[in-house]
């Protein structure tokens, strides 16, 4: 089910899509593919919005760098220097994080309008990034399918063709907030992460994936969160053809559990340190799942690099029960 959101200033519509199942409600925007909403039941069948976001399309308009609930790219996270090698050429991009560029650049898939149309239980997301949109290679065709499954987890699944070489790496950046309010740090969590990214004063990448072992880094066994991170996971399993659960995230209050399965290599943990006004810091946590930051300039992390003939896919999955 679809209903009109708000009009943008050059008179562009954008929509929202209710995605209802198993007792879970979800609501997507067709600007900048956001997740507006998702309600899920407590362990008393108390339901609750267990995401950041605002009511109103101007909400988003007036705080985009939070990049509540977005969909993130042409590439998620930072690329060191704003701007790559790619093929002998270097690419320039928006320094919107100076002296780094950030998912995506000044107007990335954030910020745009997406076409959408039906998919059993969901609904697809799909638009052409041309070749240049904020300094990118290649002309980028992309989805992203948003779709509850009998259990009423949340599926996005996104795939992209290109017609020239070009770097990719998309995400979902919602803040998960378990309790439905108040800060979200008392939040435990668990993750399949034996090492992770350390990083320089600007969050790029430096040396080696370190080991969590005697580190604040290891989540290894679930335990509360805090505050402090802004940090990619190396996680065991590594790239995957389908989503492999990495992460469990449990609000002790309300009994809610968020699992997190997906086929990438890394998952962001940001415990929102920084969120401003109208929310307060560390009111959500975000579980970014992704390839590794700067991967572009790391040939010792996973590719990012898409070339004609391949397709890029990607899949996570959020499951919600309570306990």
């Amino acid at each position: 089910m679809s209903e009109h959101f708000g009009t943008l200033s050059d008179g562009t519509p954008v929509r929202r899509w209710t995605l209802e199942r198993a007792g879970v409600r979800v609501r997507v925007l067709t600007y900048g593919g956001i997740v507006q909403s998702a309600e899920v039941p407590d362990r008393e069948g108390r339901t609750a919005d267990v995401v950041l976001g605002f009511a109103a399309l101007d909400g988003y308009l007036a705080h985009p760098e939070p990049y509540l609930g977005a969909l993130v790219g042409r590439y998620a996270n930072r690329i060191a220097h704003a701007g790559f090698p790619l093929d002998g050429r270097t690419y320039a991009l928006a320094p919107n994080n100076a002296p780094n560029s950030l998912h995506g650049g000044e107007r990335g898939f954030d910020k745009r309008v997406w076409e959408a149309e039906p998919v059993e239980h969901g609904v697809r997301l799909s638009r052409v990034s041309p070749h240049g949109e904020e300094g990118f290679p290649g002309r980028l065709e992309v989805s992203a399918t948003y779709a509850l499954d009998a259990s009423g987890a949340l599926r996005i699944a996104y795939e992209a063709v290109t017609d020239a070489p070009t770097v990719v790496n998309l995400t979902n950046h919602s803040y998960f907030n378990l309790a439905g309010s108040g800060p979200a740090g008392g939040h435990e969590l668990r993750l399949a992460a034996s090492r992770y990214t350390p990083v320089d004063a600007d969050l790029i990448p430096e040396g080696a994936p370190a080991e969590v072992e005697g580190t604040r880094f290891d989540f290894r066994a679930s335990r509360k969160v805090g505050d402090g991170y802004d940090h990619n996971f190396v996680l065991d399993k590594g790239v995957t053809d389908t989503p492999v659960e990495v992460a469990e995230l449990h609000d002790p209050a309300s009994g809610r559990v968020m699992t997190v399965s997906t086929t990438e290599p890394g998952i962001q943990v940001y415990t929102a340190d920084h969120l401003g006004e109208p929310f307060a810091p560390g009111a959500g946590i975000a579980l970014e799942t992704q390839h590794f930051p700067d991967s572009p300039h790391r040939p010792d992390f996973p590719s990012t690099v898409l070339r004609p003939g391949e397709v890029y896919r990607s899949e996570t999955v959020y499951g919600f029960s309570a306990r």
